[in-house]
């Protein structure tokens, strides 16, 4: 039986959050899941599966409509799944036997930590560290959500002016942070290694740049590329953090095939 179980959509960098914690800790963690649009037909559960028709329709009382990324989509979710994920959205993560629920990426990234402190410090070596990382995720929280209601809205076909100003504006001041942060030539942003803070930085950055899937969108209503071509320039530290992170063999398994496919269509 896995450490951490976790249901999610897939692929999504949040999750990978976790995985990639794992890999430095010694943690086993089970990934079940499918592409976004395959989740209606799964069963959301500890115990996540794909259902079969007749599945669906003997099982019609654990509908339930869906809401971001899913809006109005009719989901089944069991009474378990809600008892311990009460905001019912994924990615979910379940302790052994699916009795403790654990949500929100950070978070889930935070337990693997934990339970593999003992190979890796990967959460800081006191309390001041792990304070100190806690503030970058604090932070990424704050570009995520205006970076996943940018995302959805151009993945929705619904994306304005004050959507993109709004997500340009928080990838701005993060980016601004990551980059003053690596100035004194630091190659981390806590202490003297890897942290949850460089593992959110990235997942991070990685989702965000699936903007680059949706360039005829921005075309469309005379948008500009939040990471447009010079965008490299602008923030050459953060960026070069982001590359070293991408190449290296506990991130590579999950980022490296990810960003290599949205930075190919960017070129094209």
């Amino acid at each position: 039986m896995a450490d951490l179980r976790i249901f999610s959509y897939l692929p999504n960098p949040r999750v990978w959050k976790a995985t990639i914690a794992a890999r430095f800790c010694g943690v086993d963690v089970e990934v079940r899941g499918a592409p976004a649009r395959e989740l209606k037909g799964w069963l959301w559960d500890y115990d996540a599966r794909p259902l079969v028709e007749e599945e669906r329709q003997s099982l019609s009382s654990l509908a339930r409509t869906g809401r971001v990324g899913l809006t109005g989509a009719q989901l089944f979710k069991t009474d378990a799944f809600l008892a311990a994920q009460p905001f019912g959205n994924v990615p979910a993560a379940f302790g052994p036997a699916g009795k403790v629920g654990i949500f929100e990426s950070n978070c889930i990234m935070r337990a693997v930590a934990r339970l593999g402190e003992a190979t890796y410090l990967l959460y800081g070596r006191d309390a001041y560290e792990a304070s100190r990382i806690d503030g970058f995720l604090d932070v990424s929280l704050v570009f995520a959500r205006d970076a996943q209601i940018y995302l959805l809205a151009l993945s929705a076909g619904t994306v304005d002016a004050t959507i993109h100003a709004r997500a340009k504006e928080a990838f701005a001041i993060y980016a601004s942070g990551i980059e003053q942060v690596l100035s004194p030539r630091r190659d981390t942003l806590v202490g003297n290694g890897i942290t949850l803070a460089d593992i959110c930085f990235a997942a991070e950055l990685a989702l965000f740049m699936n903007e680059h899937a949706r360039v005829e969108q921005l075309n469309r209503l005379s948008l500009d590329k939040i990471l447009h071509a010079g965008v490299r320039s602008e923030y050459p530290l953060a960026f070069a953090h982001f590359d070293r992170l991408v190449a290296h063999e506990h991130f590579r398994p999950d980022l490296g095939p990810f960003v290599e496919k949205l930075l190919s269509r960017a070129a094209a």
